[in-house]
């Protein structure tokens, strides 16, 4: 069993693009999910970034 583990942690094959896409499927889902969110917290950065900097 141990050799077994030994071997699956040695192992160096890259990601395939199956799990490529699927990330980036989880990824674009979540920005859909949350883009009111995302939006407005942007939104708000920007706006305390243009304050502070004519304040300068």
């Amino acid at each position: 069993m141990m050799r077994n583990l030994r071997s699956f942690m040695k192992e160096e094959e890259g990601m395939g693009t199956v799990e490529i896409v699927l990330i980036i499927v989880v990824l674009v889902a979540l920005v859909a999910i949350f883009k009111d969110s995302i939006k407005s917290l942007v939104e708000k950065i920007l706006k305390k970034v243009t304050d502070n900097a004519n304040k300068i």
